[in-house]
C-alpha cells in the first residue's frame, strides 16, 4: 500500500515538473512534428546518444592495432555490419591493407570503400572472389591497384554498378587504362550482323557498370569513354529529374564517402591518431607548386608512425606479460598460490604413480 502511494506521488511530481521555467524560456514549437515529421525524426536521431554497439566499436577502433595480427582468427564470429564498420575504422586510421580487408570481407557486402588504403591487386582480387554481390566500390587514391585488380573486380562482381577511382597520379593512370577493361569484346568476329551474336560471345565488358566517379578526368579520356562506353556515365551531376530518366544513386556523388553511413554513430575521435585534436594545417603547396617542408615532414612522420604501430602493440603486450610475471614473483600470496598449484600437481602425479605401481604388483602376484 505504501509502495503504491509512493509511485502515485512520483507520477504526480513528474506531471507537474516544468523543465522550461525561467524568464528566457520559450514554448516548445509542436508544429514541426505535425508539419514535417521527417525533419522531426532526423532531429531526434541526431540528438539521441550512440548505441552500445557503436561505443564498443569505438573502443575497439582506438586499439585496433593491438588485435590486427589476430584479426583473421576472431573476425569470423562478427556480423557483416560489424566487419564493415571495422574496415571503415581501419581505413580512417591508415591501417587497411590486404590482410585486414581479406580478414574482414563478408559475402553479403554490397559496398566496398578502400580509398586511400594500402590494398593492392592481390587483396582486391580476394575480396572480389568473396564479395560477389558488390554494387559500389571506391578504389580512389589506391596507388597499389592496377588494371589487373580492376579486371578481377569486374570479372567476379557481376552486379557492380558504381566505381569510384582517381585522386592520385597512379590511380588516375589506372583509371585511364581501364577503358579497355570496360569496353565489350567479341569472341566471334565472323558473324554477319549483331542480331546473330549470342550474349555469351560478348565478354569482358563490365555489363552492369553504369556510373564512373572520377573527378579529375581529362577531356580526352572523357570523350573516349563517351564514345567507346556510352552506357557508363562519368561524374553524374545531382538533379531532381535524374539522368536520362534514371535516378542517380547517392553512392555516385564524389562528396559522399561510401562508408560514412556505417560509422555515423561512432565517435570521430576513434580514428584520430594518439587522441590529438586536429589543428589548422598550413598550406600544402608552396609558391612553386611543390609540397612545403612542413607537409613533407608531417607525411613522413605519419608513414613512420603507421609502419611502427604493430611493433608498438607487440612491445606493449610483452611489457604486460613481463609485469605479470614480476608481480607473481614479488607478491607473496601469488607466489604461494603458484607453489601450491605445483605441489598439488606433484602430489597428483605421485598418487598416480603409486596407483600404477600397486596395479602392476597385483598383476604380477596374480600371474605367479
Amino acid at each position: 500500500m505504501e509502495k503504491g502511494k509512493a509511485l502515485s506521488a512520483i507520477a504526480d511530481s513528474v506531471t507537474k515538473l516544468d523543465l522550461h521555467t525561467g524568464s528566457n524560456s520559450k514554448p516548445i514549437n509542436t508544429s514541426i512534428g505535425t508539419s514535417n515529421p521527417q525533419f522531426s525524426r532526423k532531429a531526434w536521431e541526431k540528438r539521441r546518444p550512440p548505441g552500445l554497439v557503436s561505443l564498443c566499436l569505438g573502443v575497439i577502433g582506438k586499439h585496433l592495432e593491438d588485435i590486427i595480427l589476430d584479426l583473421d582468427e576472431i573476425s569470423g564470429n562478427f556480423p557483416a555490419d560489424i566487419k564493415m564498420a571495422m574496415a571503415a575504422i581501419a581505413r580512417r586510421r591508415k591501417l587497411l591493407n590486404d590482410e585486414v580487408i581479406v580478414s574482414l570481407a563478408d559475402s553479403s557486402w554490397e559496398f566496398l570503400d578502400i580509398s586511400g588504403s594500402d590494398v593492392s591487386d592481390i587483396g582486391l582480387k580476394k575480396v572480389a572472389e568473396i564479395c560477389k554481390f558488390l554494387r559500389a566500390v571506391d578504389i580512389s587514391q589506391c596507388s597499389k591497384i592496377t588494371t589487373a585488380g580492376v579486371s578481377e573486380l569486374v570479372r567476379h562482381c557481376h552486379s557492380l554498378e558504381i566505381l569510384r577511382c582517381g585522386g592520385c597520379p597512379r590511380s588516375d593512370y589506372t583509371a585511364r587504362r581501364c577503358l579497355g577493361v570496360f569496353k565489350p569484346k567479341l569472341h566471334d568476329m565472323e558473324g554477319d550482323s549483331w542480331e546473330e551474336l549470342d550474349t555469351a560471345e560478348i565478354v569482358n565488358g563490365a555489363e552492369s557498370l553504369r556510373w564512373l566517379v572520377w573527378p579529375k578526368v581529362d577531356k580526352g579520356t572523357l570523350e573516349s569513354f563517351s564514345t567507346e562506353c556510352p552506357r557508363i556515365i562519368v561524374n553524374p551531376k545531382p538533379s531532381p529529374f535524374g539522368f536520362r530518366g534514371t535516378k542517380v544513386p547517392r553512392e555516385a556523388f564524389p562528396d559522399i564517402a561510401l562508408d560514412d553511413p556505417i560509422v555515423e554513430d561512432i565517435d570521430p575521435k576513434t580514428w584520430v591518431l594518439h587522441g590529438s585534436i586536429p589543428k589548422a594545417t598550413p598550406p600544402l603547396l608552396s609558391s612553386n607548386g611543390e609540397l612545403s617542408v612542413a607537409e613533407k615532414f608531417r607525411l613522413a612522420f605519419e608513414e613512420r608512425d603507421t609502419r611502427l604501430a604493430p611493433k608498438r602493440a607487440k612491445n606493449a603486450r610483452q611489457h604486460q606479460r613481463r609485469a605479470e610475471r614480476e608481480w607473481m614473483m614479488m607478491n607473496a600470496r601469488a607466489k604461494a598460490l603458484a607453489l601450491a598449484s605445483q605441489a598439488s600437481k606433484s602430489l597428483h602425479s605421485r598418487s598416480l604413480a603409486l596407483a600404477l605401481a600397486s596395479q602392476a604388483s597385483k598383476s604380477l602376484h596374480s600371474r605367479s
